[in-house]
């Protein structure tokens, strides 16, 4: 497990300067190591590699099985009403502006994400994120649908949430799962470092 910082890619990009990554500094050390998930260049925390073919193997089963658990934590805008909930909203890229994804119910993919309030104040909310799914830009979606986008989202926040972090605070928390040789049930956590 690794914990990625916030604005860096978790692979390299087609263009020289975005070849930095966290791929790459892992495989310097570990030349086998390969990215079992991904998470977006402006989201931090938990990152899952495997070191060999039968482990990574094992570890994207269990992903396409939905044996993994993760959660994130996000600070959004406004006070978002209840304690809880459930978004199962479809996704699709929205394609004449890419990479951006949208909320579209003929074509979309099923996605689900559980939230639970973790504290407000004046401005924001806390909120724990458990996805159900993984698709692309799925929690950042899911807030903006929910009314109450991620603060720092520089591709979907509106100007006021933009303007409250110069970061995205979004940072995957935990992630549980099996050891791919022992079996044993193992969970990381990371603590988030936004405001």
């Amino acid at each position: 497990m690794l914990d990625k910082p916030a604005e860096l890619l978790t692979v390299p990009g087609k263009s020289i300067d975005l070849r930095d990554s966290l791929q790459v500094r892992v495989q310097r050390v570990f030349p086998t190591a390969s990215i079992v998930h991904r998470l977006d260049m402006a989201t931090s925390g938990i990152l899952m590699m495997a070191l060999n073919k039968p482990a990574h193997v094992h570890l994207c089963r269990q992903f396409e099985n939905r044996q993994t658990t993760k959660t994130y934590v996000a600070r959004v805008f406004g006070h978002v009403e209840g304690e809880s909930g459930k978004i199962d909203l479809p996704l699709i890229c929205d394609w004449p502006n890419r990479p951006k994804q949208m909320v579209d119910h003929q074509r979309g993919k099923p996605s689900q994400t559980h939230w639970q309030v973790v504290q407000r104040d004046r401005n924001s909310t806390l909120m724990q994120l458990t996805p159900v799914t993984g698709r692309s830009h799925q929690l950042r979606v899911h807030m903006l649908a929910l009314g109450h986008p991620i603060l720092g989202d520089r591709l979907y926040a509106h100007q006021a949430a933009r303007a409250k972090n110069p970061r995205l605070c979004l940072h995957a928390q935990m992630h549980e799962f099996t050891h791919p040789v022992s079996g044993v049930k193992l969970r990381f956590e990371s603590p988030h470092s936004f405001q």
